[in-house]
């Protein structure tokens, strides 16, 4: 018997995509942080490992959304910098 694969759905493109394949971001007491390894407690929002979703994240203030708060841009620069130092 096949083991079922965990499916999320993006936040910025609504691409459902096997879990492996997305980053995840958390709302934890701290903020708002990118969590590399998936484990990280707290609400958690899905994208695509693409910069052409991490754009669309910030421009439609996406994160407010997906986590039903007030994030800052200062939150949104520290999610674009640990995004893109992951993808390297």
């Amino acid at each position: 018997m096949e083991k079922k694969v965990p499916m999320r759905t993006c936040i910025a493109c609504r691409a459902c995509k096997p879990k492996k394949e997305l980053a995840r971001i958390v709302k934890t007491e701290n903020g708002i942080v990118y969590d590399a390894t998936g484990k990280v407690n707290g609400r958690g929002a899905y994208i695509c490992k693409d910069g052409e979703c991490i754009n669309k994240l910030r421009k439609g203030k996406l994160l407010n959304r997906a986590f039903s708060c007030q994030v800052t841009d200062a939150e949104y620069d520290v999610v674009e910098v640990q995004f893109f130092e992951q993808q390297k």
